[in-house]
């Protein structure tokens, strides 16, 4: 389902060529990685449901110029970008970024688009861990939108939403500039979709909202992320 052949030429473009390591797991979160469960219509310890960050995004106000594709071979752009006072969003598809530090699940091997640098850094200065880091991807700054423009940058938090299920993440890498709906290898895990870099990922179905000026720091600290996420979904949904 993926088709990343314009990723390569846009990722190689905007990161910095950097060494293949990266920050240990144990660096970058508690635990194995995996994110607490989050019910479409319960909300658990407080935490905004995915039926109620669903019901944000019903509208779309238009912040992008034009929409985007989903995959470099769909025949139309169908994805725009949609703002509202506290966060952007889009909903699309999920392919798999596995970039960054070479892993047993992201590598040449597994994913033959494999790139090893993310075009932002562990506070290391190492490329993201794709495996490990729940991430999404946005287009690089194009004529259809540029993420900066929209208070948001590497380590804005990002609340991903799948069927019932809802995670937190960052962004930590971008893509071409006409496609959208990538996300990680870490991210599709904890989301239920098929991680596969090569056959792997959602082919619609896949809510992103994106937190105005959110950056968290360290950029790899998987809890940063949730618990700021956390927050903002709630005071997104009114609660």
């Amino acid at each position: 389902m993926r088709t990343r052949m314009l990723a390569l030429t846009s990722a190689a473009c905007g990161a910095a060529l950097l060494g293949a390591a990266a920050l240990p797991a144990s660096a970058t979160g508690t635990g194995n990685g995996q994110e607490p469960e989050t019910a479409g219509t319960t909300a658990v310890e407080g935490r905004a449901t995915a039926a109620e960050l669903l019901a944000e995004v019903r509208g779309c106000a238009r912040i992008s110029k034009g929409a985007y594709r989903t995959d470099s071979g769909s025949p139309k752009a169908t994805v725009p970008v949609c703002d509202t006072t506290d966060a952007v969003f889009w909903k699309a598809d999920m392919d798999i970024d596995c970039d960054g530090r070479r892993t047993r699940a992201c590598n040449r091997k597994t994913d033959p688009y494999f790139l090893p640098e993310t075009a932002f850094q562990s506070s290391r200065g190492e490329p993201l861990d794709s495996a490990v880091l729940p991430h999404v991807v946005v287009p690089g700054p194009g004529k259809v939108w540029d993420y900066r423009k929209s208070g948001l940058t590497g380590g804005s938090v990002v609340a991903v939403v799948y069927r019932d299920r809802v995670r937190y993440g960052v962004i930590g890498d971008t893509g071409p500039t006409g496609i959208i709906g990538e996300a990680s290898y870490a991210m599709a895990k904890a989301l239920g979709i098929d991680p596969d870099p090569s056959t792997g990922g959602a082919e619609s179905g896949v809510t992103y909202i994106a937190f105005k000026n959110s950056r968290v720091s360290p950029i790899e600290s998987r809890e940063r992320a949730r618990s700021r996420g956390a927050a903002l979904a709630r005071e997104f949904v009114g609660r």
